[in-house]
């Protein structure tokens, strides 16, 4: 597809355009000059027809075939853009049973444009006395064009012979309208460029993250307009599309219209404007992001649970719940699987991502929690010993790096065996050869050297956050939320998780709480303070959602785009960070906003509150501090809304 520009009653406005392809090799001709009266009138819809002078039939569009007659001698293909394409192969030849006809296609399968779709006999076909010519006719043509223009004479197979002007979008503005799931989805496969720009799709908690094949071909203004898209972005060799809450509503919808997608990964340019740094560090975030944004919210609500059971075992509370009890120990069990199985779940999301086998990976990962082999990482046990050097198990459970390491290995595993390996013996082997060269690997050398380096670095931040006090909690705090507007706090999460994994603790987790819940109460200002309805509801509906730890739609939908508010909120973290670090505060789960409380509770040593009371000073400073600031200073009912978010053109964009 693409877009034509032309005047029309003295105004210049773009229209959307698709090419319709010769069906065969032959002399294209009007769809008045046809002999079948039915066709030649348009009856069916707009058109031409083409006199074949050989027997290969082709699609004229890409789509999903709708029909194939029981007769043989007519097929229908529904385009991307909701075109409603009839191959119909001879005039009165339906009577003929499909003799003459051999179709090389089968109904719902997807095609693309220039592929065989059958094959006519001409000469059977003329020995009856029938008409050969084949009709390409648009059957919904007074819905989806506007005109189709067709050029005459011969032509080969393939080839394009017409262009067909679609409705244009102006008929319809969506940019106030609040879309359904499925018209919201509709809407952002088309202008990331169609179903068939599409590599990949996953998402996080607020994005939809897009592998597209061309990003020049998605149009970002188009998208931003929407008022249920947030804004989009170019980060992390993603094309980012910020929804917000709802994201998971419509991530289904996308999947759904999208359907099998072809996950080869489409050529990089061979110059992109990106040094070789920039790149591999982007493809490095990618990921990351890609290995551990699914998992983030299950890791979140078991470090709630967590939280809420050391809260039930408090003595001040009157120890509701003992630690002995049957309900605690189920409970604790359902809270500590997610973080005892995280290898499980890394693996399986680093291969999904890697478009490799997800099994296999989750398989390795089921491999470094195995029960007996925990045991022995417990008890250092040697493996054996080379030159004096003892090599010994290690305990896997709640790591990660060591994870998304051997599901690269095994991505490279696997393609090398594709290569080698005869079709009939990879369906066993593949996996056999995989799993226990990886596991190896992964339990001899690569897993001591990961996790012992990213133990190290997890205390070190730790450590570093502590002894920095104020200053360390008032910059964290101040700047957090500038990584998330380019999605590289991604590069942070790992971080955070692996320092309560290894050591049971975040100083780091907690100072970046307190940006959360500045944002939440920097926009909970605007929704106040505002007379405009549509801004107040998406004010409230952000502060929930921030004090709950997700700040993309307060960040996206307001802050950035009235500037000052997101300062404010900046400086309400910074506060809120500063007494953080002051007060040597530290977090015992993942999750943050307010929601996060429970995780400020010491699972270790309940009776230990200090990094609680914290929190609850941090909270209030925040808060306090950000809501002022926003209200004297940050906003005005009188502000100019500006873009959504301003961001330098990409090399080589338009």
């Amino acid at each position: 597809m693409k877009a034509d520009t032309f005047k029309e009653e003295n105004e210049i406005m773009v229209q959307d355009t698709t090419n319709l392809l010769a069906p065969a090799t032959g002399a294209v001709i009007a769809l008045a000059k046809t002999s079948d009266p039915i066709f030649s009138q348009g009856t069916m819809g707009d058109g031409f027809g083409l006199t074949p002078t050989i027997g290969k039939v082709v699609a004229p569009v890409s789509g999903k075939i709708s029909m194939v007659a029981d007769t043989k001698h007519a097929v229908g293909i529904v385009t991307n853009e909701g075109l409603e394409v009839l191959v119909h192969m001879g005039v009165d030849t339906v009577g003929l049973k499909g003799a003459p006809f051999t179709i090389k296609i089968e109904n719902g399968q997807e095609v693309k444009a220039d592929d065989e779709i059958a094959e006519m006999d001409l000469d059977e076909i003329k020995a009856k006395g029938l008409d050969t010519t084949i009709m390409v006719l648009i059957t919904n043509s007074a819905d989806k064009i506007s005109g189709l223009d067709v050029t005459e004479g011969e032509a080969k197979a393939g080839e394009a012979v017409a262009t067909a002007y679609l409705k244009t979008a102006e008929a319809e503005d969506t940019s106030s309208k609040k879309l359904s799931y499925p018209e919201l989805a509709s809407f952002i496969i088309k202008n990331v460029g169609g179903k068939e720009n599409v590599n990949n799709v996953i998402h996080c908690i607020t994005r939809l993250r897009f592998y597209l094949k061309d990003e020049s071909k998605a149009n970002d203004d188009v998208l931003k307009n929407q008022r249920r898209i947030l804004d989009v972005m170019h980060a992390s060799g993603q094309y980012q599309v910020v929804i917000g809450n709802e994201v998971t509503n419509v991530f289904d919808e996308v999947v759904k219209q999208l359907g099998p997608l072809d996950s080869e990964a489409a050529p990089a340019p061979e110059d992109d404007g990106k040094n070789p740094v920039s790149k591999a560090f982007g493809n490095l975030i990618g990921f990351i992001t890609g290995s551990m944004s699914p998992i983030i919210g299950v890791i979140a609500a078991a470090g709630i649970i967590k939280g809420i059971l050391a809260l039930l075992t408090l003595p001040q509370l009157g120890s509701l719940l003992s630690v002995k009890s049957t309900a605690y120990i189920t409970t604790s069990a359902i809270a500590d699987s997610a973080f005892f199985f995280l290898p499980v779940l890394v693996g399986y999301c680093a291969a999904k991502r890697l478009n490799s086998d997800p099994i296999i990976a989750a398989v390795i990962g089921g491999v470094l929690v195995y029960p007996q082999l925990v045991e022995w990482g417990k008890a250092f046990k040697t493996m054996f010993e080379v030159g004096g050097i003892k090599f010994e198990f290690l305990n896997y459970t709640y790591s990660i790096f060591p994870m998304i390491l051997a599901a690269w290995l095994a991505k490279k595993c696997e393609d090398w065996l594709k290569k080698w390996l005869p079709s009939y013996l990879q369906m066993i082997f593949i996996p056999l050869i995989t799993v226990l060269v990886v596991s190896a690997l992964t339990l001899m050398v690569t897993g001591p050297i990961i996790q012992g380096v990213a133990n190290g670095i997890a205390v070190f931040i730790n450590w570093l956050v502590h002894a920095s006090g104020w200053i360390g909690g008032f910059i964290i705090g101040g700047f957090y939320q500038v990584l998330v507007i380019f999605g590289l706090h991604w590069g942070v999460v790992p971080l955070v998780a692996q320092q309560i994994a290894g050591t049971g603790e975040s100083a780091l987790n907690a100072i970046i709480c307190s940006s959360m819940i500045a944002q939440g109460a920097a926009v909970l200002a605007v929704a106040i303070k505002s007379k405009k309805e549509n801004l107040k509801e998406l004010g409230f509906a952000s502060t929930i959602s921030a004090m709950c730890g997700v700040t993309e739609p307060a960040v996206y939908g307001i802050s950035l785009r009235y500037k000052k508010v997101f300062i404010s909120g900046c400086i309400g973290s910074a506060f809120g960070g500063l007494v953080t670090g002051l007060m040597h505060g530290t977090m015992y789960g993942f999750t943050g906003g307010l929601i996060g409380f429970s995780s400020f509770f010491n699972p270790k040593h309940p009776t230990d509150l200090s990094s609680f009371y914290t929190f609850l000073i941090a909270s209030a400073v925040t808060i306090v501090v950000s809501f002022i600031v926003t209200w004297v200073w940050g906003y005005n009912d009188s502000m100019v809304q500006g873009a959504k978010v301003a961001k330098k053109k990409r090399p080589g964009s338009k």
